[in-house]
């Protein structure tokens, strides 16, 4: 198997990426609305289903 950068993109937990830039939870459902940070629904009800954020969109983030 090839090793190229064309794999699936790392997600991580809302905890997780909240703990990481040290925000609350709700601030990123908050971001993701205003599109600040999108996110990535997991579930069958994409409306309601969990969040996941890539973890280089949260590092980006992270570096300002």
């Amino acid at each position: 198997m090839n090793n190229q950068d064309n794999s699936l993109p790392r997600l991580i937990g809302i905890k997780k990426a909240a703990e990481m830039l040290s925000v609350h939870p709700a601030t990123l459902r908050r971001w993701d609305n205003e599109g600040k940070l999108k996110a990535i629904r997991i579930g069958s009800r994409k409306k309601v289903g969990d969040r996941r954020y890539r973890l280089e969109d949260v590092q980006k983030l992270m570096q300002g």
